[in-house]
């Protein structure tokens, strides 16, 4: 079975993934672009993410053996993203950070990778409000009448939403950066 989802929020994607556990689908691939696949299962299972930058060879292999090691496989999907998937059946110790530090630092990587992405579709955003301001606004639209604005404006109204899109994703990139750096800041405080 395959499903289409796309999420901004890494936290809100392991809830979802863990959800579909429970409903018997195990994950087996994840694709950049928001198509999980499952297969059924009679197994529990559990399901965690990791954000992690790009690592060299030798540091991914470290990386991989050492969840390996604690019974984790690791979901097939793009390493490009950042977003390491992991899986094993529940057992009690179901959670991949044991300890506050490692917790938090996990937080402070989820700051870097929302934080980066927020600026980066800001200045996209930035660039279609002040650089390219025709192409924006949709000149000569709004001086049409009758049957021939309302097809107009219907044709067009995708178009803007599409270019309203970057800012729609600024805004849930720094939510995501702001709910991690409250989580991080309880946890380097208590």
């Amino acid at each position: 079975m395959k499903k289409l989802k796309i999420f901004f929020d890494i936290e809100k994607e392991e809830k979802w993934l863990n959800e579909q556990l429970a409903k018997g689908f195990r994950c087996t691939k994840i694709s950049s672009l928001g198509v999980y696949t499952f297969e059924e299962t009679d197994k529990k299972h559990v399901m965690r993410l990791d954000y992690r930058d790009r690592m060299k060879k030798e540091k991914d292999l470290e990386y991989t053996n050492m969840y390996e090691d604690f019974g984790w496989r690791s979901i097939a999907g793009s390493k490009m993203v950042g977003i390491r998937y992991w899986q094993k059946e529940a057992d009690g110790h179901d959670e991949l950070f044991s300890d506050r530090e490692s917790l938090a630092k996990y937080y402070q990587r989820l700051m870097v990778y929302s934080g980066w992405l927020g600026i980066t579709l800001f200045a996209i955003m930035v660039n279609y409000i002040f650089i390219q301001k025709p192409s924006f606004y949709h000149d000569g639209l709004w001086h049409m009448e009758g049957s021939l604005f309302w097809k107009a404006f219907l044709f067009e109204t995708p178009f803007a939403i599409l270019k309203a899109l970057p800012a729609i994703m600024v805004i849930l990139f720094m939510d995501g950066y702001y709910r991690a750096y409250k989580k991080y800041k309880v946890l380097k405080t208590a």
